[in-house]
């Protein structure tokens, strides 16, 4: 056992060099985590109503989450995001964000989470113990009845509650909406005022052609170029250099003081800067987002105790990573470009 033991410690020295590189030359030092693809909401834009999730025995426990992990912050990954599904709703989930917090100033930048807010008011304050200080929320509408009708399952109230359980616990906020053309365009004004009023950065983001939902996206699919050219008559919008890591591109909206974010997977992607990949819940690698390529670590991890293999799967899968997706939101293209729902993938 010690000799086991031993050999992981070995295995997970951090590398020398430049760490994980890409065959484009790009350094992924981001690891997006889904630790589970259940989810208490079922967004429209997201999933079915009447989902069939993963069988829980095919999740990977929460001690191979964090070796898995680990061997990804050893390998060079700066950042790490816990996203789901709905990652709070994942039983014990405390426990790997413990875990996990470690690493924070021991290779590891950051650890956050993307979360829809459900959970907040229960979690904040060990979510702050645990060394997160920033933290990504869903949030589509202030109206209560149609934030109802996005989410299927939702409630505003208990959302509102928990962003003001994570002020309180001293995280910092960035929330997240994606633009729906006739569901929340006119929102979003609202939408960008009540978050800079309470210090919050605001994201909007494209709706992406990612799994079978009960809705048409090309309904629901707004151009972020509209919205802007739409926000451009209200607001003076100054482009900034400030990032965070992530594909969002900020401006500084001079009338509220506060930042905007513009995420663009179709009208203008940001692969050339891609710096991340993705893990699911059962242990599968994607190296792009709107790919199907993909690596099965599950399979190495339970092989070994050793993390030699891993090391040697990861290296393998980063190097087969794409220069970009293909998605596409049209009438003639109905279908989703990527089969697997947002929730299976991590976010």
């Amino acid at each position: 056992m010690d000799m086991m033991a031993g050999n992981a410690a070995q295995a997970l020295k951090p590398l020398t060099g430049d760490g994980l590189v890409d065959p484009f030359g790009r350094s992924i030092t981001y690891l997006r985590v889904s630790v589970t693809d259940r989810c208490d909401f079922r967004c429209t834009y997201c999933m079915a109503e009447n989902m069939q999730f993963l069988p829980r025995t095919d999740l990977l426990s929460l001690d191979e989450l964090d070796r898995l992990c680990s061997a990804f912050i050893a390998m060079g990954v700066r950042k790490l995001r816990l996203t789901g599904g709905e990652p709070l709703v994942r039983k014990n989930i405390m426990h790997l964000v413990r875990q996990l917090g470690r690493h924070i100033g021991q290779g590891l930048d950051e650890l956050t989470i993307t979360t829809n807010g459900s959970q907040l008011s229960r979690y904040a304050e060990e979510l702050y113990d645990c060394g997160i200080r920033r933290i990504n929320v869903s949030l589509d509408t202030l109206d209560p009845e149609k934030f109802r009708k996005v989410t299927r399952w939702g409630d505003l109230s208990k959302v509102l509650h928990g962003l003001d359980a994570a002020r309180d616990a001293g995280i910092s906020i960035k929330l997240n909406t994606v633009a729906l053309n006739a569901f929340n365009k006119v929102e979003i004004p609202a939408l960008i005022r009540f978050a800079h009023g309470r210090g919050m950065d605001l994201t909007v983001i494209e709706t992406m052609p990612m799994g079978e939902i009960d809705e048409d996206r090309t309904d629901q699919y707004l151009p972020l170029s509209e919205l802007r050219a739409d926000l451009e008559r209200q607001f003076t919008l100054i482009d900034l250099a400030y990032r965070t890591g992530g594909p969002a591109r900020y401006v500084e909206v001079t009338e509220t003081g506060g930042r905007l974010g513009f995420i663009t997977p179709m009208t203008h992607n940001f692969c050339e800067s891609c710096n991340r990949v993705r893990l699911t819940c059962t242990g599968t690698l994607y190296m792009c987002l709107g790919q199907n390529d993909a690596a099965d670590l599950r399979s190495v991890l339970r092989s070994s105790d050793s993390n030699y293999n891993l090391r040697a799967a990861i290296e393998d899968a980063i190097g087969r990573k794409p220069k970009g997706h293909d998605f596409v939101i049209d009438r003639i293209h109905r279908r989703p470009s990527v089969a697997r729902h947002m929730s299976v993938t991590g976010g």
